[in-house]
């Protein structure tokens, strides 16, 4: 057997795997289908001279978490295929992982359940990438939403905390000629997993997207949370948009997220 050491856990699409040596195979036998992507971490392409990448960093929400599997309706997706329809050369790097946090490691001893912080990983999954020329960076939420739902209230961040991270990630790429467009955090009242949302919480996300909009310190900003948001309770996902745990988009609000991107930002100066 071979151990995986490179690992995606909730890919939304199927794999398949089967037992014993099948590399000569036309067609695996009794194949096995996973939900996961293992051992490949990434796939470089020759492209024009002018081509460049964009990368989407975030958590679970970039990840695609609710969608429909196999239907590639994430946001970056939405987004890849605007860029497509353009005849723009540009390639967009989903850099999303499930529970993610930007300032804390997740959970494991072996390795942290949820990867290693934004902080520690944007060298990694952003400025090491061949041919980024920006990112789009929406994280946060779940420093802000599981201190609490995952008992270590230890881990409670504020609104500076949360801030500090992002301007760190924004001063690491301009440092590479990288432009970084902020992306508000979604809201999440009502969400189905215990103990992850309350009011004071709600205040912080306020409080940081009061800054990502109005800083000036990101090179542009995408406002998801003004495009998901009930406007009816501006504390809510639109009921159209929610997946049904009130803190993941589904396929409408994904679209809707990535629909809303300015193209025009995306170009390196």
């Amino acid at each position: 057997l071979t151990a995986v050491s490179t690992l995606h856990p909730s890919a939304f699409q199927t794999s398949y795997v089967a037992s014993g040596d099948q590399t000569a195979a036309v067609a695996l036998v009794s194949p096995k289908t996973i939900s996961s992507w293992v051992f490949l971490t990434a796939v470089s392409v020759d492209a024009p001279r002018d081509a460049y990448a964009v990368a989407a960093f975030g958590d679970s929400i970039t990840d695609g978490a609710e969608s429909t599997p196999n239907a590639n309706h994430r946001w970056p997706d939405v987004l890849a295929q605007r860029l497509h329809v353009q005849h723009k050369e540009v390639g967009v790097l989903n850099e999303g992982i499930g529970g993610n946090r930007l300032l804390r490691n997740g959970p494991g001893e072996d390795g942290p359940a949820y990867g290693p912080n934004g902080l520690a990983r944007f060298d990694r999954d952003v400025l090491a990438q061949d041919g980024v020329k920006c990112v789009i960076v929406l994280l946060g939420i779940n420093d802000i939403g599981q201190p609490g739902a995952d008992g270590n209230q230890e881990e409670v961040v504020s609104a500076d905390d949360v801030i500090g991270g992002l301007r760190q990630l924004v001063q690491r790429a301009h440092a590479q000629d990288i432009r970084v467009v902020g992306a508000t955090i979604l809201p999440f009242e009502g969400t189905t997993y215990p103990g992850y949302y309350a009011a004071a919480k709600d205040e912080v996300r306020a409080t940081v997207n009061a800054w990502i909009r109005t800083s000036g310190v990101f090179d542009a900003v995408v406002d998801f949370d003004k495009v998901t948001r009930d406007p009816a309770n501006s504390a809510r996902l639109l009921p159209a948009y929610d997946s049904g745990d009130h803190l993941h988009p589904k396929d409408s609000g994904l679209k809707a997220m990535g629909e809303a991107i300015d193209l025009s930002q995306m170009h390196p100066e």
